[in-house]
Protein backbone atom coordinates (compact mmCIF):
# COMPACT_ATOMS: atom_id res chain seq x y z
CA UNK A 1 0.00 0.00 0.00
CA UNK A 2 2.77 2.37 0.92
CA UNK A 3 4.83 1.55 -2.19
CA UNK A 4 1.83 2.14 -4.50
CA UNK A 5 1.25 5.57 -2.93
CA UNK A 6 4.82 6.70 -3.48
CA UNK A 7 4.48 7.78 -7.15
CA UNK A 8 1.37 9.78 -6.33
CA UNK A 9 3.14 11.43 -3.38
CA UNK A 10 6.15 12.20 -5.57
CA UNK A 11 3.88 13.71 -8.21
CA UNK A 12 2.17 15.91 -5.63
CA UNK A 13 5.52 16.98 -4.20
CA UNK A 14 6.77 17.82 -7.67
CA UNK A 15 3.71 19.98 -8.30
CA UNK A 16 4.31 21.83 -5.05
CA UNK A 17 7.96 22.38 -5.95
CA UNK A 18 7.06 23.66 -9.42
CA UNK A 19 4.47 25.97 -7.92
CA UNK A 20 6.95 27.14 -5.34
CA UNK A 21 9.57 27.82 -7.99
CA UNK A 22 7.05 29.78 -10.01
CA UNK A 23 6.12 31.87 -6.97
CA UNK A 24 9.79 32.40 -6.13
CA UNK A 25 10.55 33.53 -9.67
CA UNK A 26 7.63 36.00 -9.62
CA UNK A 27 8.71 37.36 -6.25
CA UNK A 28 12.27 37.69 -7.50
CA UNK A 29 11.12 39.52 -10.64
CA UNK A 30 9.25 42.12 -8.61
CA UNK A 31 11.92 42.47 -5.94
CA UNK A 32 14.12 45.55 -6.18
CA UNK A 33 17.49 44.79 -7.71
CA UNK A 34 20.13 46.43 -5.48
CA UNK A 35 22.57 46.40 -8.40
CA UNK A 36 20.26 47.97 -10.99
CA UNK A 37 21.85 50.86 -12.85
CA UNK A 38 20.20 54.23 -13.38
CA UNK A 39 19.51 53.20 -16.98
CA UNK A 40 17.87 49.96 -15.83
CA UNK A 41 15.63 51.70 -13.31
CA UNK A 42 14.66 54.41 -15.78
CA UNK A 43 13.86 51.82 -18.44
CA UNK A 44 11.68 49.82 -16.04
CA UNK A 45 9.89 52.93 -14.82
CA UNK A 46 9.25 54.25 -18.33
CA UNK A 47 7.97 50.87 -19.48
CA UNK A 48 5.57 50.71 -16.55
CA UNK A 49 4.42 54.25 -17.27
CA UNK A 50 3.72 53.50 -20.93
CA UNK A 51 1.66 50.43 -20.06
CA UNK A 52 -0.41 52.32 -17.50
CA UNK A 53 1.09 50.58 -14.47
CA UNK A 54 1.42 53.85 -12.59
CA UNK A 55 1.99 52.31 -9.18
CA UNK A 56 4.98 50.35 -10.44
CA UNK A 57 6.27 53.37 -12.35
CA UNK A 58 6.12 55.49 -9.20
CA UNK A 59 7.99 52.82 -7.26
CA UNK A 60 10.78 52.65 -9.84
CA UNK A 61 11.05 56.42 -10.21
CA UNK A 62 11.29 56.80 -6.44
CA UNK A 63 14.04 54.19 -6.32
CA UNK A 64 15.85 55.92 -9.17
CA UNK A 65 15.74 59.28 -7.41
CA UNK A 66 16.85 57.80 -4.09
CA UNK A 67 19.85 55.98 -5.59
CA UNK A 68 20.87 58.39 -8.33
CA UNK A 69 19.58 61.88 -7.35
CA UNK A 70 22.06 63.61 -9.66
CA UNK A 71 22.36 60.99 -12.37
CA UNK A 72 21.78 61.45 -16.11
CA UNK A 73 18.07 60.64 -15.78
CA UNK A 74 17.38 62.87 -12.77
CA UNK A 75 15.73 65.73 -14.64
CA UNK A 76 13.53 63.73 -17.00
CA UNK A 77 12.57 61.16 -14.38
CA UNK A 78 11.13 63.84 -12.10
CA UNK A 79 8.71 64.96 -14.79
CA UNK A 80 7.68 61.43 -15.63
CA UNK A 81 7.27 60.63 -11.94
CA UNK A 82 5.05 63.70 -11.55
CA UNK A 83 2.92 62.50 -14.47
CA UNK A 84 2.67 59.02 -12.93
CA UNK A 85 1.48 60.53 -9.65
CA UNK A 86 -1.05 62.63 -11.57
CA UNK A 87 -2.46 59.64 -13.44
CA UNK A 88 -2.48 57.55 -10.26
CA UNK A 89 -4.58 60.18 -8.49
CA UNK A 90 -1.92 61.40 -6.06
CA UNK A 91 -2.17 65.08 -6.93
CA UNK A 92 -0.31 66.39 -3.88
CA UNK A 93 2.69 64.22 -4.75
CA UNK A 94 2.47 65.27 -8.40
CA UNK A 95 2.55 68.95 -7.44
CA UNK A 96 5.38 68.46 -4.94
CA UNK A 97 7.43 66.62 -7.58
CA UNK A 98 6.85 69.38 -10.14
CA UNK A 99 7.85 72.01 -7.59
CA UNK A 100 11.04 70.09 -6.86
CA UNK A 101 11.77 69.92 -10.59
CA UNK A 102 11.22 73.66 -11.01
CA UNK A 103 13.46 74.40 -8.04
CA UNK A 104 16.31 72.22 -9.32
CA UNK A 105 15.88 72.98 -13.03
CA UNK A 106 14.47 76.52 -13.32
CA UNK A 107 15.84 76.82 -16.86
CA UNK A 108 15.13 73.27 -17.95
CA UNK A 109 13.85 72.68 -21.45
CA UNK A 110 10.60 71.24 -20.11
CA UNK A 111 9.60 73.99 -17.69
CA UNK A 112 6.53 74.76 -19.81
CA UNK A 113 5.33 71.17 -19.49
CA UNK A 114 6.08 71.14 -15.76
CA UNK A 115 3.92 74.23 -15.21
CA UNK A 116 1.17 72.81 -17.41
CA UNK A 117 1.18 69.56 -15.44
CA UNK A 118 1.09 71.52 -12.19
CA UNK A 119 -2.01 73.28 -13.48
CA UNK A 120 -3.69 69.99 -14.36
CA UNK A 121 -2.89 68.46 -10.98
CA UNK A 122 -4.30 71.47 -9.16
CA UNK A 123 -7.45 71.23 -11.27
CA UNK A 124 -7.88 67.66 -10.09
CA UNK A 125 -7.11 68.69 -6.53
CA UNK A 126 -9.70 71.44 -6.73
CA UNK A 127 -12.39 69.01 -7.91
CA UNK A 128 -11.49 69.74 -11.55
CA UNK A 129 -13.96 71.07 -14.10
CA UNK A 130 -16.40 68.21 -13.72
CA UNK A 131 -20.16 68.26 -14.09
CA UNK A 132 -20.48 67.11 -10.50
CA UNK A 133 -18.58 70.17 -9.30
CA UNK A 134 -20.65 72.61 -11.29
CA UNK A 135 -23.98 70.94 -10.51
CA UNK A 136 -23.35 70.57 -6.80
CA UNK A 137 -23.77 74.34 -6.36
CA UNK A 138 -22.70 74.39 -2.71
CA UNK A 139 -19.42 75.87 -3.81
CA UNK A 140 -19.04 78.15 -0.79
CA UNK A 141 -17.69 75.12 1.03
CA UNK A 142 -14.99 74.53 -1.55
CA UNK A 143 -11.44 75.72 -1.03
CA UNK A 144 -10.54 77.93 -3.98
CA UNK A 145 -6.80 77.75 -3.33
CA UNK A 146 -6.22 74.78 -5.65
CA UNK A 147 -8.14 76.42 -8.50
CA UNK A 148 -6.20 79.64 -8.00
CA UNK A 149 -2.94 77.67 -8.09
CA UNK A 150 -4.07 76.07 -11.34
CA UNK A 151 -4.93 79.50 -12.72
CA UNK A 152 -1.48 80.80 -11.77
CA UNK A 153 0.29 77.85 -13.39
CA UNK A 154 -1.61 78.11 -16.67
CA UNK A 155 -1.08 81.88 -16.70
CA UNK A 156 2.66 81.35 -16.38
CA UNK A 157 2.64 78.92 -19.31
CA UNK A 158 0.82 81.43 -21.52
CA UNK A 159 2.93 84.43 -20.50
CA UNK A 160 6.37 82.82 -20.37
CA UNK A 161 5.98 80.30 -23.18
CA UNK A 162 3.51 81.71 -25.73
CA UNK A 163 4.93 79.43 -28.45
CA UNK A 164 4.70 76.28 -26.34
CA UNK A 165 2.49 73.45 -27.53
CA UNK A 166 0.79 73.67 -24.14
CA UNK A 167 -0.03 77.38 -24.46
CA UNK A 168 -3.30 77.03 -26.37
CA UNK A 169 -4.81 74.50 -24.00
CA UNK A 170 -3.57 76.54 -21.04
CA UNK A 171 -5.39 79.56 -22.43
CA UNK A 172 -8.60 77.57 -22.83
CA UNK A 173 -8.35 76.30 -19.29
CA UNK A 174 -7.78 79.83 -18.02
CA UNK A 175 -11.13 80.86 -19.49
CA UNK A 176 -12.85 77.87 -17.91
CA UNK A 177 -11.21 78.59 -14.57
CA UNK A 178 -12.14 82.25 -14.75
CA UNK A 179 -15.77 81.33 -15.29
CA UNK A 180 -15.72 78.69 -12.57
CA UNK A 181 -14.14 80.96 -9.96
CA UNK A 182 -16.48 83.78 -10.91
CA UNK A 183 -19.42 81.42 -10.45
CA UNK A 184 -18.12 80.60 -7.00
CA UNK A 185 -17.93 84.30 -6.08
CA UNK A 186 -21.45 84.83 -7.42
CA UNK A 187 -22.78 81.96 -5.34
CA UNK A 188 -21.21 83.42 -2.19
CA UNK A 189 -22.60 86.88 -3.01
CA UNK A 190 -26.07 85.37 -3.45
CA UNK A 191 -25.63 83.55 -0.15
CA UNK A 192 -24.94 86.84 1.64
CA UNK A 193 -27.78 88.61 -0.15
CA UNK A 194 -30.33 85.99 0.93
CA UNK A 195 -29.22 86.38 4.53
CA UNK A 196 -29.37 90.15 4.55
CA UNK A 197 -25.61 90.70 4.68
CA UNK A 198 -25.89 93.53 2.17
CA UNK A 199 -22.37 94.93 2.46
CA UNK A 200 -20.73 91.51 2.16
CA UNK A 201 -22.91 90.72 -0.85
CA UNK A 202 -21.98 93.99 -2.56
CA UNK A 203 -18.27 93.50 -1.86
CA UNK A 204 -18.28 89.96 -3.24
CA UNK A 205 -20.09 91.07 -6.39
CA UNK A 206 -17.71 94.00 -6.82
CA UNK A 207 -14.73 91.68 -6.43
CA UNK A 208 -16.14 89.41 -9.11
CA UNK A 209 -16.36 92.32 -11.57
CA UNK A 210 -12.80 93.39 -10.82
CA UNK A 211 -11.12 89.99 -11.02
CA UNK A 212 -13.13 88.08 -13.62
CA UNK A 213 -13.85 90.50 -16.46
CA UNK A 214 -15.90 88.88 -19.21
CA UNK A 215 -17.21 86.01 -17.10
CA UNK A 216 -20.84 84.96 -17.70
CA UNK A 217 -21.57 85.70 -14.03
CA UNK A 218 -21.02 89.45 -14.46
CA UNK A 219 -24.64 90.52 -15.13
CA UNK A 220 -25.91 88.71 -12.04
CA UNK A 221 -23.12 90.30 -10.00
CA UNK A 222 -24.24 93.76 -11.14
CA UNK A 223 -27.81 92.88 -10.23
CA UNK A 224 -26.70 91.92 -6.72
CA UNK A 225 -24.85 95.23 -6.40
CA UNK A 226 -28.00 97.16 -7.31
CA UNK A 227 -30.03 95.22 -4.76
CA UNK A 228 -27.44 95.36 -1.98
CA UNK A 229 -26.64 99.07 -2.39
CA UNK A 230 -30.35 99.86 -2.46
CA UNK A 231 -30.83 98.00 0.81
CA UNK A 232 -27.89 99.87 2.32
CA UNK A 233 -29.35 103.21 1.25
CA UNK A 234 -26.40 103.92 -1.04
CA UNK A 235 -28.57 105.20 -3.86
CA UNK A 236 -25.77 106.69 -5.96
CA UNK A 237 -23.85 103.42 -6.04
CA UNK A 238 -27.03 101.49 -6.72
CA UNK A 239 -27.90 103.79 -9.61
CA UNK A 240 -24.40 103.51 -11.09
CA UNK A 241 -24.60 99.73 -11.02
CA UNK A 242 -28.08 99.84 -12.55
CA UNK A 243 -26.89 102.03 -15.45
CA UNK A 244 -24.03 99.67 -16.25
CA UNK A 245 -26.43 96.74 -16.08
CA UNK A 246 -29.01 98.40 -18.35
CA UNK A 247 -26.36 99.41 -20.87
CA UNK A 248 -24.65 96.03 -21.13
CA UNK A 249 -27.25 93.48 -20.04
CA UNK A 250 -30.73 94.96 -20.54
CA UNK A 251 -32.42 91.56 -20.35
CA UNK A 252 -31.08 91.08 -16.81
CA UNK A 253 -31.85 94.67 -15.84
CA UNK A 254 -35.50 94.05 -16.75
CA UNK A 255 -35.68 91.35 -14.07
CA UNK A 256 -34.98 93.86 -11.29
CA UNK A 257 -37.98 94.61 -9.14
Amino acid sequence: MFRRSLPLFALMLGAVLVSGCSWFKEAKDTEEDPYATAADLYSQASRALKTGNYEEAIKQFETLEARYPFGPYAEQSKLEAAYAYYKYGEQESAIATVDRYLQLHPRGENVDYALYLKGLANLKRGASLTDEYVKERDQSRRDQDALQEAFNAFTEVVQRFPSSKYAEDSQNRLLELRNLMAEHELYVAQYYLKRGAWLSAANRAQGLLERYQGAPSMPEALKIMVQAYTRLGLTDLAEDARKVLELNYPEVANTLK
